[in-house]
């Protein structure tokens, strides 16, 4: 999960593996893989740090990097 910012100030915990798409519009708009849309405070740069952060935290990006040196 990571944290982001809707532009009214509140905050919410959103599942990063369901973002599907991230736009700057000028503003940060993300798609989710459920079709719903919502606009936050963060820039496209800063929630994609946060997002590979998740990922290393839970593991996932370590294990696709092995697999990939693995299949080599």
């Amino acid at each position: 999960m990571v944290q982001v910012t809707r532009l009214n100030g509140s905050r919410l915990m959103i599942n990063a593996l369901l973002i599907e798409l991230i736009e700057e519009t000028p503003d940060t708009l993300l798609t989710l893989t459920t079709g719903k849309k919502m606009v936050i405070q963060e820039s496209a740069e800063v929630l994609t740090g946060r997002i590979v952060e998740y990922q290393r935290s839970i593991g996932l990006l370590a294990a696709s990097v092995k697999g990939a040196v693995t299949e080599e």
